[in-house]
């Protein structure tokens, strides 16, 4: 009996701690959590074994041995991204300071990519992570867009944002929360220029405005003025008017009753007289002030018209002076660098022309064998008739109108005047030997040589002869 009470409380203890152990297995997934059961999980649709199975909200019984559980935590995560540098549409680089807020999907199929990439992960690798696609995303969508856009239409660039970045973030499981985008700025200084430009456009429509406002009340002030003026003016004429009727009847009355009264009748008409001449300058002299009136206010619709014609031509004339400034410093650029193009080709020009007589000298030089006289004689040889024919062509074209000669005889030698006259001529050209000394230069010895006595006679040993003279006019 003993035994079976303890077989039977054994069974029981049994029985007892694995319905504890089984319940142990069945697991309760948080609300701000996601649990993964990975393992012998089954197939999908296609056939293929599933890597995971996700639960939000709920509970799963975890097969031991076979299965085993893991948790995704959704607390929202806050990445500071610091884009510096992003070129813009306008090719301007701007420095994008943002924060975006970003946690795991709950949404059936960005939850399984979450269990397939990021589970294992710590939070500061799913930052990372996240921060390298935002990054990417942000260039991307930055390039495609203008300044003034990106600046100005902040609800455009943050959907382009929220929606090119959301998409790459479910690749990994990720939804995007929240983007906040500070201060954009750049490194030109162009976002800075397009506030004050609009910060002026605003004072300057205030200040027209203002005045407007102020041109408005100056003239209303002076219809005001005018029509009290003339309606008081009306009223003291009708009262005027009444009075000198009454007093006209009572004359009249008086004068026909007594005509001892005729002086005072008199005297009624003459002040009678008198009142109608004040009633009618007064009145002329209102009907003045409200012409004065009307002419002012014209004159002041006038002048607000011709200062904003004015002030419109004068920004007209100053874009067309910008505009003609800019065409003659590209006109003037273009002529530099037309002159200086040609200037290039004409010393390439130059340098080829050396390049080849140098060129051809070498030939001449190869052809003489190496010896640069004997190639040297050569192109004299080859230039020796060009230069008798400049020294004949010295004297070829000298014209002489009339020749007057006084000879009294020979001289020594058998010569005459006339024959030294001419023969010093012909001595006044430079020999050919003298020819190449000034170039620094010795005439070749198949040229013949110079004689140091020509046999010519000293000119201290020739005999004068009276009476000898050439004239040339």
């Amino acid at each position: 009996m003993p035994s079976t009470i303890i077989l039977i409380c054994s069974i029981v203890l049994i029985a007892l701690s694995f319905i504890i152990w089984v319940c142990s297995r069945y697991k309760k997934c948080p609300s701000d959590k996601i649990m993964v059961v990975y393992g012998s999980i089954g197939k999908n649709k296609d056939g293929t074994n599933r890597s995971a199975k996700c639960i939000h909200g709920g509970a799963e019984f975890v097969v031991p041995v076979f299965q085993s559980y893991a948790y995704l935590d959704l607390t929202p995560i806050s990445i500071q991204v610091d884009l510096k540098n992003a070129l813009s549409r306008q090719n301007i680089r701007i420095d994008v300071p943002s924060r975006f807020t970003v946690g795991i999907s709950t949404e059936p199929g960005v939850m399984q990519n979450a269990a397939e990439r990021l589970l294992g992960l710590q939070l500061s690798e799913i930052q990372e992570l996240s921060k390298d696609i935002i990054f990417g995303q942000l260039r991307l969508i930055i390039a495609t867009m203008d300044i003034e856009e990106i600046n100005t239409d902040r609800d455009k660039f943050l959907a382009a944002v929220s929606s090119n970045v959301e998409t790459e973030l479910k690749k990994i499981g990720l939804r995007l929360i929240n983007v906040n985008v500070t201060d954009i700025s750049d490194e030109s200084g162009y976002i800075t220029a397009l506030g004050k430009e609009a910060a002026a456009k605003a004072i300057n429509d205030a200040k027209k405005s203002v005045a407007e406002q102020e041109r408005d009340g100056s003239i209303g002030e002076a219809n005001a003025h005018m029509e009290q003026r003339i309606k008081v003016s009306d009223a003291d004429s009708i009262a005027i008017q009444g009075e000198n009727e009454a007093k006209m009847k009572i004359a009249m009355s008086e004068a026909a009753l007594k005509e001892k009264e005729a002086e005072a009748m008199k005297i009624a008409t003459t002040a009678e007289k008198i009142q109608s001449a004040k009633a009618l300058e007064e009145s002329y002299a209102a009907e003045q002030a409200a012409e004065e009136a009307r002419r002012a206010k014209e004159q002041a619709t006038l002048e607000a018209d011709i200062i904003v014609r004015a002030e419109a031509k004068k920004r007209e004339m100053e874009l067309a002076a910008e505009a003609e400034a800019e065409q003659t410093r590209r006109k003037a650029k273009g002529e530099a660098d037309a002159i200086y193009a040609k200037m290039e080709a004409e010393a390439r020009g130059m340098e080829e022309i050396l390049k080849k007589q140098a060129a051809g000298f070498a030939e001449i030089v190869k052809s003489a064998g190496g010896d640069a006289e004997a190639a040297l004689k050569l192109l004299i040889a080859d230039k020796l008739e060009e230069l008798m024919r400049v020294q004949v062509d010295a004297i070829k074209n000298i014209k002489i109108d009339k020749v007057t000669v006084w000879d009294g005889g020979h001289k020594e030698g058998g010569k005459t005047a006339t024959a030294d006259f001419i023969s010093g001529m012909m001595k006044s050209v430079p020999p050919l030997n003298e020819v190449f000394a000034m170039a620094g230069m010795q005439l070749p010895s198949l040229l013949g040589e110079t004689l140091k006595e020509n046999g010519e006679s000293d000119p201290s040993k020739e005999t004068d002869t009276p009476a000898e003279s050439v004239i040339i006019e």
